[in-house]
């Protein structure tokens, strides 16, 4: 998505990936290439003029080696601080946003301690890779440590582990964030987002009932990105819990539950994205009008009933169908509240996919 937002610009885009099949191969040349033959991405570098990556398992290391041969945004100091789950949430806190309680786990012993601070419900992560609800597991209770150790123990020693307090949160946030490279910085508006199994399953903007939240979730990320020196879009996952904004991930790149702003925003954060790494003046980041986004998870469904209704729009990923995987998603738009429910709840019924808009029904009446 980000090569095609680059095709109206005049910009042309090389693209390196692992796996051979990667579907940004099939709107831009690919490279195939492990993340660590620096041979070939020194080969990549020299037929470049500026390096991004809409991946975060890039590993630190690789951006860090080709920001020797040239410009690499966002910085390989954002990549490697938003890698770390303890380096992140540390640096939230330092940039005066909460988080839930959490401590490093290093082995069996740890574990029993920090449980016994925390307390139950947690969650046990690996502090490196892993997204989508992978390299997590859920303690409901203190009985559920050896469980946790025998799901995620193994990789304490090669990613180190962290234990995050549950949250009991009223909503899930994100807000998709752009800075420059002059450092003009803007936000789009806050985006409430649903997950089915740790995976995005619906996003709403505008989100509802969010004024004073959007000035606080707009000052935090400035404050994050500044400290960064980040240039590039990146989302800031939050959850509200009485009132307040918590930090629970940022993604260094630009992201799924921004994925409306393809039609629901004057400027895409795809577009905002490449303007952002070649130095030129960002967009307009207003919303036209309301938007939901479906994410498509596993298996397309029909693209029919999409294609048939006022203002819905289709993105396959050109994908193949696998468990848990994000294959597409498709962006319903409409200028008021009351049009957009009955566009996507017809949709959703016609799919058989009601569960999925089910979290709509509120908004719809306020």
């Amino acid at each position: 998505m980000l090569a095609i937002a680059a095709a109206p610009l005049g910009v042309k885009t090389l693209v390196v990936d692992s796996a051979p099949d990667a579907c940004a191969g099939q709107v831009a040349p690919l490279i195939a290439a492990d993340w660590t033959d620096y041979d070939a991405l020194e080969r990549f570098a020299a037929q470049v003029d500026v390096v991004t990556f809409d991946f975060e398992n890039v590993p630190a290391e690789t951006a860090h080696r080709l920001a020797e041969k040239v410009d690499v945004f966002p910085a390989p100091r954002a990549l490697a601080v938003a890698q770390d789950r303890l380096a992140e949430k540390t640096l939230f806190r330092e940039c005066g946003l909460g988080t839930p309680e959490f401590m490093a786990i290093d082995t069996r012993d740890d574990l029993d301690r920090a449980l016994a601070s925390i307390g139950a419900p947690a969650i046990l992560k690996t502090r490196r890779l892993g997204y989508d609800g992978k390299g997590q597991f859920r303690i409901r209770a203190l009985a559920d440590a050896d469980a946790a150790w025998e799901a995620l123990g193994a990789q304490a020693s090669a990613h180190g582990l962290i234990l995050e307090a549950f949250v009991p949160f009223e909503r899930e946030l994100s807000v998709i964030a752009v800075r420059s490279r002059d450092g003009d910085f803007r936000t789009w508006p806050l985006t409430q987002n649903w997950h089915t199994d740790g995976v995005l399953s619906l996003s709403l903007a505008p989100a509802t009932d969010i004024d004073a939240l959007q000035t606080r979730a707009t000052d935090l990320a400035r404050t994050l990105a500044e400290r960064l020196e980040y240039v590039g879009v990146f989302a800031l996952e939050l959850f509200v819990k009485d009132g307040q904004l918590l930090g629970n991930e940022m993604a260094p790149r630009v992201h799924n539950s921004g994925h409306w702003t393809i039609e629901g925003a004057v400027t895409s954060q795809f577009e905002n994205h490449v303007r952002a790494v070649l130095g030129l003046p960002l967009g307009d980041t207003s919303a036209r009008g309301f938007s939901v986004m479906f994410n498509w998870i596993g298996e397309l469904p029909d693209p029919t009933p999409v294609l048939s209704m006022a203002d819905a729009h289709w993105h396959d990923y050109g994908k193949q169908s696998r468990v848990g995987r994000k294959v597409g998603h498709a962006t319903v738009c409409a200028v008021d509240a009351g049009t957009l429910v009955k566009r996507a709840g017809d949709i959703a019924r016609v799919l058989k996919r009601d569960e999925q808009v089910q979290p709509l029904a509120v908004f719809a009446q306020t």
